[in-house]
């Protein structure tokens, strides 16, 4: 498609998906200050936060004492212009999507009441002008609802549009390739980019990247074992990190370095390895945050694959587990991560540099950026690991904000994959038995107060929670970003972007 006539497509208007009443605004449209902060204990003064510019919008912060009345209000004056302006945009030059794996409604909460406080705001997730809900299920291989999604079917399914079975990558229940965003726009000119803190060839990287009928056939030896018929050499596409390197986005950003060390057991790479492979094919290989930093293109002849750990990438904060009775211990605050050093890329920094690669295409760009491990702690009932990286995830989403403002043409869109097990419940000073059958654990947030987290999904401290099916947030901000207003579904957001770029 032309780029004269994908610019027509992305600017023809495009009907909005509920009333203006409908519409739960985040961010401060009419310029409510946002500006106090809660006084108190600030336990996380040492930790490493990375600079970030403010956005625009004023995060929805409590601007006064939340015990008196009136303090607690969010916002200040009507909203109706506000959310006028927002609704009026479409038609996206680009596209920044955003997940938190994992991410649900208590994630965040939780998350605010530890680092920002109960009247605090993030100044990228609680920033976003329009918000709603979207409904998150997979389907079994007969084609019934499955409550409770993992990853790669949530991924899938707002990639390709198509709901598949749960472990199924971007290949609907029969196994049929379904083209993804990225693909799309990569076809149709635009740059496009693939950023996460899990193994690249994790689940919500992997959707828009590859198709495989199992989500854990990372390289050559897991897919002749568990994906046979995608085996490059049974005639299939492969690994899913053989199709990242087919698939070829400008920039791949993540962990998984370790299945890359791998040998192709067929074609012309044959009995390289991939990462070999991946320099023969002109890639560009940082392996940290000073080699990352040095670069400064990124296109079709110089893609850019940066592996910087060689599984999951190292997160932010860490802290006690929860356990059995472990709402009667002394109230935890988090630490740093001593295992995050310098040498490797926050996320914010992953998000802003590939910005930086792929703004200046003429025809536009997408991006996916994911916060991998608030779903991998929450797996792991590690509230202090959960929390931080969600705070990371805010730091991503004020960069993507921080561009989107001042470009004027980007789509912002911040959501989940799934919700998931954490919950937060009353604090107790004694014991109770049989109050809180699963694992707790108190933190000491930045106000000075006792917050209370539960994991009820399994009673075993060795085993993992599970996701849950809770419907999920789902906010923007940019052209079309009305489009996620009241009801949807995670295929819907196919569609937005899709309409939004012209694709």
């Amino acid at each position: 498609m032309s780029h004269s006539l994908r610019t027509a497509l992305r600017h023809r208007v495009l009907p909005v998906a509920a009333t203006m009443t409908s519409v739960a605004l985040l961010a401060a449209c009419s310029g409510a200050d946002g500006s106090a902060e809660a006084e108190g204990p600030a336990p996380h003064a040492t930790h490493d936060i990375a600079p970030v510019a403010d956005a625009e919008a004023a995060p929805r912060a409590a601007a006064g004492d939340v015990a008196q009345h009136g303090g607690a209000r969010r916002i200040a004056g009507d909203q109706a212009q506000g959310l006028q302006e927002a609704i009026n945009k479409t038609g996206a030059k680009n596209v920044i999507l955003l997940i938190g794996d994992g991410m649900g409604d208590s994630e965040i909460t939780a998350a605010r009441n530890y680092a920002e406080g109960a009247g605090g705001a993030f100044k990228g997730l609680d920033a976003l002008p329009v918000s709603g809900q979207y409904t998150h299920y997979s389907v079994d291989k007969e084609g019934k609802p499955d409550y409770v999604t993992d990853s790669a079917a949530s991924g899938s399914a707002w990639a390709t549009g198509t709901k598949t079975y749960n472990g199924a990558i971007s290949v609907d229940i029969h196994g049929k390739d379904q083209e993804s965003l990225l693909e799309r726009a990569k076809k149709a000119g635009l740059a496009t980019g693939n950023v996460s803190t899990a193994e690249i060839q994790d689940a919500t990287p992997a959707v828009q990247a590859a198709h495989v009928t199992e989500r854990k056939c990372y390289g050559p030896e897991a897919t002749s074992k568990n994906c046979p018929d995608n085996a490059l050499e049974n005639g299939g596409r492969g690994s899913i990190s053989e199709q990242i390197l087919e698939t070829r986005a400008d920039v791949t950003l993540g962990g998984g370095a370790k299945s890359f060390e791998e040998k192709a057991k067929a074609g012309q790479y044959k009995d390289a390895t991939l990462r070999d492979q991946a320099r023969e094919r002109g890639y560009q290989l940082p392996t940290n945050a000073e080699e990352l930093a040095a670069i400064t293109e990124a296109n079709q002849d110089k893609p850019v694959l940066g592996l910087f750990s060689e599984g999951n990438m190292p997160v932010r904060w860490e802290g006690p587990k929860a356990t059995k009775g472990g709402y009667l211990e002394e109230a935890a605050t988090c630490t740093d991560n001593p295992e995050r050093t310098a040498e490797v890329p926050r996320l914010a920094d992953m998000t802003s540099k590939a910005i930086d690669l792929l703004k200046d295409k003429e025809e536009g760009f997408f991006l996916q950026v994911e916060g991998a491990s608030i779903d991998k702690q929450d797996h792991a009932a590690n509230p202090c690991g959960q929390i931080g990286e969600t705070v990371d995830l805010d730091e991503a989403v004020q960069r993507a904000l921080d561009f989107a403002k001042q470009d004027g043409e980007t789509l912002v869109v911040v959501t989940a994959d799934h919700a998931h097990s954490s919950q937060i419940v009353p604090t107790l000073d004694e014991e109770e038995p049989g109050r809180y059958p699963g694992l707790t654990r108190k933190l000491r947030t930045t106000e000075g107060s006792e917050m209370t987290m539960s994991y009820a999904t399994s009673e075993d401290p060795e085993s993992s929670q599970e996701h849950t099916g809770t419907q999920l947030r789902v906010a923007a901000y940019g052209p079309n970003s009305a489009n996620v207003v009241g009801l949807t579904d995670q295929t819907d957001l196919f569609f937005t972007v899709s309409e939004a770029l012209g694709l």
